[in-house]
């Protein structure tokens, strides 16, 4: 199937004044603009709706100047209608276009058609990665370790490279996360949820942004998002994707910040056993209450994972080769709930005990060397050899004496 390309289902946006809870059923859009065929700047022709959410409409489309299917993400009119929203879109949107990287969705271009803001992305043919693992929930089974390292690791090589550029995405979860036919994962959405997570910041102090099950307990505080915040989210997902469920559920947004902020994550091997303990350490540390407990960025937790993976091949399988996902019909996947929600005032992120940075080292296991039978006569031969030689010299040098006499007597003569 064609695949959303990064949908959020976003409420109270725009003017960020809503503190409730509300899904995709009580989001409505006075757009006057048709859904197909319609040619944007005479460039882009809009040929089928592909998804929808509190955020933006992405369409398929064709590029008429280059002869390419793109996707479309048009942002809804109750973001463009603030002049300080769209100012922060354009200049994140222009940050993300410069990302270039295989696990990045790439964008191609930004524009405007009358009050019609639009973002051109490349065209991605998949699912996203909620899709994926309802698909492992619906067959009762849960997704193979190897495969879960491999797209975790992905998903941290694409949003480390975007740290490195000093971008943080703020809104990493499954839905923003879109997988290829031959598993190659790219991330979605950059720029925009970096726009909206600012919009919040400049509103009241006790209404926070962002998708509550998969947000960082410093966001949940209502705190600015930084590269450990995107960490926490990998956390999540990889705890997930292990498990088949969240670390923490909740019936409303308030009751799960409150669990991102206070409750400590069920281990994970009490729900899959079959997870090592040494990745079960890993997990516990990225969903560290505080940031500095954490890894500092998605590049170093994915070359921990990676440097895990490679030395623990018994664990957790060997490296998961590409597959392509089965065929047949997939329910198509609800958004998941993102809202802004009312913080109670004096929460505070519950001390975690003395933090201090951590080398990212992880132990070798114990190894035997094997030395060929070949190899150790050679050095066996050596070590004769520079015995031979050695005393070889030693008879030179005392040979040397009766001649060091002879001298001497003849000299003093």
């Amino acid at each position: 199937m064609l695949s959303q390309v990064g949908m959020s289902g976003k409420c109270g946006v725009g003017k960020l004044t809503a503190p409730t809870t509300c899904t995709l059923a009580h989001l409505h859009y006075n757009s006057p603009m048709p859904e197909n065929d319609v040619i944007l700047n005479g460039r882009y022709q809009l040929l089928e709706r592909v998804g929808s959410g509190g955020m933006a409409r992405v369409f398929k489309a064709q590029d008429k100047a280059l002869g390419r299917i793109v996707a479309v993400k048009m942002l809804h009119d109750s973001l463009t209608s603030d002049a300080g929203f769209l100012e922060r879109f354009q200049r994140e949107a222009h940050a993300a276009a410069n990302l270039s990287h295989p696990n990045i969705v790439t964008v191609h271009d930004i524009g405007q058609d009358n009050n019609h803001y639009y973002i051109v992305m490349e065209y991605v043919a998949g699912q996203t990665l909620k899709q994926l693992i309802r698909q492992y929930n619906q067959d009762g089974r849960s997704m193979p370790i190897s495969r879960a390292l491999d797209l975790t690791i992905q998903i941290c090589a694409g949003i480390g490279y975007a740290h490195r550029a000093d971008l943080v995405h703020c809104d990493v979860k499954p839905h923003n996360v879109l997988i290829t036919r031959d598993d190659r994962v790219k991330v979605a959405d950059f720029g925009i949820a970096r726009a909206i997570s600012e919009a919040s910041l400049d509103q009241q102090a006790s209404q926070v942004w962002g998708t509550p099950q998969y947000f960082s307990p410093e966001q949940a505080a209502g705190e600015p998002a930084a590269p450990a915040s995107d960490v926490y989210a990998i956390g999540i997902i990889l705890f997930e994707l292990l498990t088949g469920q969240l670390p923490f559920t909740a019936d409303t947004p308030t009751a799960m910040a409150l669990k991102h902020l206070q409750e400590t994550p069920p281990p994970i091997s009490q729900i899959n056993p079959a997870v090592p303990l040494q990745l079960e350490n890993i997990i516990q540390k990225v969903l560290s209450k505080e940031p500095a407990g954490r890894y500092r960025t998605a590049g170093q937790l994915g070359r921990i994972l990676s440097a895990y993976r490679q030395r623990s091949l018994a664990d957790t399988g060997p490296v998961y080769a590409a597959q392509s996902p089965p065929q047949g019909k997939t329910k198509p996947v609800s958004e998941q709930k993102t809202a802004v929600y009312q913080r109670p005032p004096s929460q505070k992120s519950p001390p975690n005990g003395p933090q201090r940075e951590e080398t990212a080292v992880l132990p070798l296991p114990p190894q035997t060397i094997h030395i060929p039978a070949h190899q150790s006569q050679i050095t066996a031969n050596t070590d004769w050899t520079a015995v031979t030689l050695g005393i070889t010299a030693l008879i030179a040098l005392l040979g040397l004496i009766p001649l060091w006499y002879m001298v001497f007597r003849a000299w003093s003569g």
